[in-house]
């Protein structure tokens, strides 16, 4: 009886097989800027900077009181997120839209003490609502171009597609600068990537989930569908892939440093030559942003080769009557295999009324790192390929969604 009991314990008590977390493509803000004819006064309000946010782990320095932390430089481009998906925090449950971000390793929301204009949305966490809320007393701060997102730490309970994670630690913002969020449709993010990464202390919440037993395997996967209302948009998989949504075989590369998702890149292929990283280089797998960043001269030289031509807001645009004569081919050998994307993949289409306008999938963002210049695997990468991250073996795997 003994033997059964127990055999019943580990049964009820292990993971759910998979979890299921539905994801969300909307416009991305800076889409519905120019839709509204703002992009351009926005830009001159904002340095273009705020749209990568330098993070501290603690508020910036000369804030009354406050001591200002060890810093390090984390990229998350909110500008141009377009995949969202829904937790809840607290007893009973509040529920908030966020970006489930590899680019970054916590959990934060707005506080209903916020008290900047960027914080005037209906979904504000309320811990004097929350009978499970527990004060954690510390601090946090996240740097931007043009102000500081300022923000106290607490712990609560978080639902994740009706998945229950006990203790999560997550940073309640009370100071959003700017007005960028005001256009948002997400009012959070929620990391996935290494506890290095995290700015304080902690676990993050993949590493809550692994240490409270909540999933089989110790993975999660990503589908990002390229269409808007498609079916499905998108979905994040905890504990496993379902190959439902790719083809085999799976390519599985090795974690280079664990902070980001970080893989090595064996080469960049365009028009048949291989000008860049011929040598290889470093990559970032980043959900949190749309677009494949890399160094400044190459990523010039890749937007001179597809003729595309800047604009006043920081992008490069393309005639979109000229595609059929673009580079139809743009090779990213990862592991000895080469990815490929297709002009019609690696621009990005928008309507301004009744015009097309379609421009590059490429920008230029210098990060250095020990290892040297980083590039970022975003979204219009990971829209071809299923990406899967693997905790357990510390490596990333991908293969062609379908």
């Amino acid at each position: 009886m003994r033997s059964v009991l127990l055999l019943l314990c580990i049964w009820t008590c292990r993971s759910s097989a998979l979890i299921r977390v539905p994801l969300r493509k909307v416009p991305t803000i800076r889409s519905q800027l120019r839709s509204e004819g703002l992009l351009q006064d926005f830009l001159v309000e904002n340095r273009p900077d705020m749209f990568s946010r330098r993070y501290a782990q603690c508020f910036p320095a000369g804030t009354p009181s406050l001591r200002l932390g060890r810093s390090s430089e984390k990229i998350y481009n909110f500008m141009d997120a377009q995949y969202y998906g829904d937790i809840a925090l607290g007893t009973p449950e509040q529920n908030f839209s966020v970006v489930f971000d590899t680019g970054s390793s916590d959990l934060w929301v707005p506080s209903a003490y916020c008290v900047t204009e960027a914080c005037a949305l209906p979904k504000r966490f309320k811990a004097f609502k929350s009978t499970s809320f527990l004060h954690d007393g510390r601090q946090f701060g996240i740097n931007y171009g043009s102000g500081h997102l300022l923000g106290v730490m607490g712990r609560d309970y978080l639902m994740v597609a009706g998945m229950m994670v006990k203790r999560q630690e997550f940073r309640e913002s009370v100071y959003e600068p700017g007005t960028a969020f005001l256009k948002a449709r997400f009012d959070g993010v929620l990391g996935l990537g290494y506890p290095a990464l995290a700015e304080i202390l902690g676990n993050p919440v993949f590493d809550n989930m692994l240490a409270q037993n909540l999933l089989d395997k110790p993975i999660f996967s990503f589908y990002l569908s390229r269409k808007l209302n498609g079916s499905p948009e998108g979905e994040l998989l905890l504990g496993g892939t379902d190959e439902r949504l790719y083809d085999l075989p799976i390519n599985w590369l090795p974690v280079t440093a664990k902070a980001y998702w970080q893989i090595k890149i064996d080469s960049v292929v365009v028009q048949g030559v291989n000008p860049f990283c011929p040598h290889g280089c470093q990559a970032i797998v980043d959900t949190g942003t749309s677009l494949i960043t890399g160094p400044t001269d190459d990523i010039l030289d890749i937007q001179q080769l597809i003729g595309a031509t800047p604009t006043n807001f920081g992008e490069f645009i393309v005639d979109c009557a000229r595609l059929s004569n673009f580079p139809q081919h743009q090779h990213f050998v990862l592991g000895g295999k080469e990815y490929t994307l297709t002009s019609d993949q690696y621009i990005r289409k928008e309507m301004l009324g009744d015009r097309k306008l379609c421009f590059s999938g490429f920008q230029a963002v210098d990060m250095i790192s020990s290892e040297g210049p980083l590039w970022i695997l975003g979204d219009v990468f990971l829209t071809q390929y299923y990406s899967i991250f693997d905790r357990g073996q510390d490596r990333v795997g991908f293969a062609i969604a379908r």
